[in-house]
């Protein structure tokens, strides 16, 4: 099995048909693996939360935080480990540790020795292996598919996963009612095979080979956390799932308690709802390129929300079981036309080098937010009764609504991630070794007469790339004698990060920020740049063991 290029059976559906994205071999493999997977995992989930239905309602809320109080945690480091390691290795490692802590959970249910406690610490563990995976997963779809296909893959692992809720819930409420918990926990246990086999299958070509693999821990998530605070499009995608997920947090928190308490359900019919929401978001899957190209994606962002507090208005006050099932379908498909177009935003706007530690953050947003208001909302519902949390959560969402039009997506129609080595080799007499510095970079510009207020204006994209890509400081400074000539200076950690900038974080879009502000230069004139060392600890040392270091010019 080969992803050298993403393969294309002879008859193989139109670019951009929703389907597209199967006619890549590895993508559909894995996407049929991970059906069969997400199917047990709602299975999984029906079971831990029936066995806990008879608690306190925070009790049964706090199978949620515990299945997604991880990524909280280890988003971050996961998303580190997927850039700096072979990502399909990252997968691999995944799946086998869950698939040891599902096998102990179904030993445990069989023995009768599950007790809420050990639930809820093995659901955590679970969690911490979907954590684990989650960041290198997402990130290996530009692998899979074309860019321009990443939006219809995003789409269909929402169909991939909401196919499997609606079916796994269904087909587990009734495994649970009819034979136990036990066997719920033995099918997610097994189900992790099918991915495990397709990712052994999977020979991924050297060509996308881990970019961070030189950076330490520390060092990988600094470079992250400063890539997405300098990244306005991608916070924007953040901000969005930050103001959705609290309010749309409220109904996977709390339907457990609408089936059990206000519709006097069990837990076949529990399992029957949460299939209503998956039937929603397949159909909504199928129908989100139209209302995409009708609505935008600020459009479809609001629309989602508004239906999504209306599902949560019927939930609060309707006790009919078909007519709360019918409401549940237009949740599914609010809750996959907001979070596929949120998913692709990320998507296309991250370059390579640090795609996996951006979509951590995504992730971590988008879990941690439902990890957190879970308990909250699990605390009203005891205190309050499920009325007032449901309609609180209605309220934040029609909020979530109203704030697209002061806070949108920002288009990425002329954003491009893709690398672009633009920067010659640094001119230097010597190959300094790769922990040297800080480095402090240097440009100096003859800004064409006239031009100066819009250089500087210009610059201000300039310095978010010089941050994004490695720089700890930057500033413009304009001579005082001299106004048309401009000194740029930025500090970068280490010779290695200052390479990294050369080699591979520069993306096209970097690129043409910068020769828009070159642009506005005297005609005929080139920015100078030297590169100074820190000799507070001493004078740089040559790297003197390197095959390519001559002593005399710099590193060909």
């Amino acid at each position: 099995m080969s992803t050298a290029s993403p393969a294309t059976p002879a008859r193989s559906p139109k670019p951009d048909s929703a389907w597209a994205p199967l006619a890549a071999r590895v993508f559909r493999a894995l996407w049929i693996a991970q059906l069969v997977s997400n199917v047990g995992s709602w299975m999984q989930m029906v079971g831990a939360q029936w066995l806990l239905i008879g608690h306190d309602a925070a009790l049964v809320t706090l199978v949620q935080t515990a299945s997604s109080l991880p990524v909280v945690l280890l988003a971050l480091p996961s998303g580190v480990a997927a850039d700096r390691y072979d990502r399909r290795g990252v997968l691999l490692t995944a799946q086998l540790a869950m698939l040891a802590v599902s096998g102990t959970l179904t030993a445990l249910a069989f023995a009768d020795a599950l007790t809420p406690l050990l639930l809820l610490v093995l659901t955590f563990l679970l969690g911490c292996g979907t954590a684990l995976m989650g960041p290198a997963w997402q990130a290996i779809q530009p692998e899979l598919v074309e860019r321009r296909q990443l939006g219809q893959a995003a789409a269909l692992g929402g169909v991939n996963m909401n196919l499997a809720r609606a079916v796994g819930p269904a087909v587990g409420g009734v495994v649970v009612a009819g034979a136990g918990a036990g066997w719920v926990f033995a099918f997610n246990a097994v189900s992790y095979l099918g991915i495990a086999v397709v990712l052994m299958l999977w020979r991924r070509p050297r060509t996308v080979a881990a970019v961070a693999g030189g950076e330490k821990l520390l060092s990988a998530l600094d470079a992250g956390r400063r890539y997405v605070r300098y990244a306005p499009d991608v916070r924007r995608v953040l901000l969005r799932m930050a103001l959705f997920i609290p309010g749309g947090g409220a109904l996977w928190a709390l339907l457990p308690l609408v089936a059990s308490r206000s519709l006097h359900l069990g837990p076949s019919g529990y399992g029957l709802l949460l299939g209503a929401v998956g039937v929603g978001a397949v159909a909504g899957a199928f129908a989100l390129p139209r209302s995409t190209r009708v609505l935008g994606a600020n459009g479809t962002l609001s629309s989602g929300a508004l239906i999504f507090a209306g599902v949560l208005v019927v939930l609060a006050t309707v006790r009919i079981p078909w007519l709360v099932t019918g409401a549940l379908l237009f949740a599914g498909l609010a809750w996959i036309g907001v979070l596929s177009t949120l998913n692709a935003a990320v998507q296309t706007r991250l370059p390579g080098w640090v795609r996996a530690r951006g979509l951590a953050v995504y992730l971590l947003v988008f879990q941690g937010g439902q990890a957190l208001v879970a308990p909250l909302w699990g605390a009203l519902a005891e205190r309050l009764g499920l009325a007032v949390p449901l309609l609180a959560g209605s309220a934040l969402l029609l909020v979530s609504a109203l704030s697209v039009r002061r806070w949108p997506l920002d288009g990425a129609e002329g954003a491009d991630p893709a690398p672009s080595e633009h920067w010659p080799v640094p001119p230097l007499v010597f190959e300094p070794g790769p922990t040297a510095g800080p480095v402090l970079v240097t440009v100096s510009y003859r800004v064409a007469p006239g031009n100066e207020a819009a250089f500087s204006d210009c610059m201000e994209h300039v310095a978010r790339s010089r941050r994004r890509t490695g720089a700890l400081t930057w500033g413009l400074y304009q001579d005082g004698q001299d106004p048309g000539h401009f000194i740029e200076n930025y500090l970068v950690a280490s010779w290695s990060e200052h390479l990294a900038q050369h080699s591979d974080r520069l993306t096209l879009t970097d690129r043409r920020y910068e020769e828009r502000a070159r642009d506005l230069l005297v005609p005929g004139t080139r920015p100078e740049v030297t590169h100074a060392f820190d000799t507070s600890s001493g004078p740089v040392v040559p790297d003197t063991t390197n095959p390519s270091w001559t002593g005399d010019g710099p590193r060909r």
